[in-house]
């Protein structure tokens, strides 16, 4: 397991993350990409703790992601299964997990700002923060999407799913898109990765 971490984790964090998967009795899986999740953790039925996290995410993300569903599992062990997601319980574990990874040794000194701001209040995914998103990016492999933001004014787009969406107004943070198939009017960061048609 050891051995296989360091394909996927910057490398000063393999030794810590290793650490964490041993205490708290961790199935790791690592899986092919799923579009709308970087990882997720479950209790099986035979009681192991079992935390999948996507292939294809860079070493940093993959860090992130990795730490961010171990703190489900321990904010669960601490708190118990009544508690919220991503409650202040789960808030307040991820802000802990995740401070001793928070170092120029792990980090690249330009995300480091950015992390810092983040972990002050960490929101269910690293993506709806799309200034830390949009500088975790540059470390992802290059592909042939643009983020909302890029799409010109009145140009087509289309998402994962195949639906295919005009661009519209910006609102204070997000942009309005129509979905041509409805018409029905949709709200998207403006780091959401879509296709540009036209």
């Amino acid at each position: 397991m050891q051995k296989i971490l360091y394909n996927y984790l910057p490398q000063a964090a393999v030794l810590p993350v290793f650490d964490l998967i041993k205490s708290n009795q961790v199935y790791l899986k690592i899986v092919n990409e799923r579009v709308t999740r970087h990882g997720d953790y479950r209790k099986l039925p035979d009681g192991q703790h079992q935390i999948t996290i996507n292939s294809n995410l860079n070493a940093y993300r993959f860090l992130i992601t990795m730490v961010h569903e171990i703190a489900h599992l321990v904010a669960i062990n601490i708190y118990g299964r009544g508690i919220k997601p991503h409650g202040l319980e789960w808030k307040h574990t991820f802000q802990q997990l995740m401070l001793p990874f928070l170092r120029p040794e792990i980090f690249p000194n330009q995300l480091l700002p950015l992390l810092a701001i983040h972990f002050k209040n960490p929101k269910a995914s690293s993506d709806t923060d799309s200034k830390l998103s949009l500088a975790l990016k540059q470390f992802d492999e290059p592909n042939d999407k643009n983020y909302i933001f890029e799409i010109p004014f009145g140009s087509t787009f289309r998402l994962y799913n195949g639906k295919i969406f005009v661009r519209g107004n910006k609102r204070v943070k997000r942009f309005e898109c129509k979905e041509i198939a409805t018409g029905r009017i949709y709200l998207f960061n403006p780091n959401a990765e879509v296709e540009l048609l036209k």
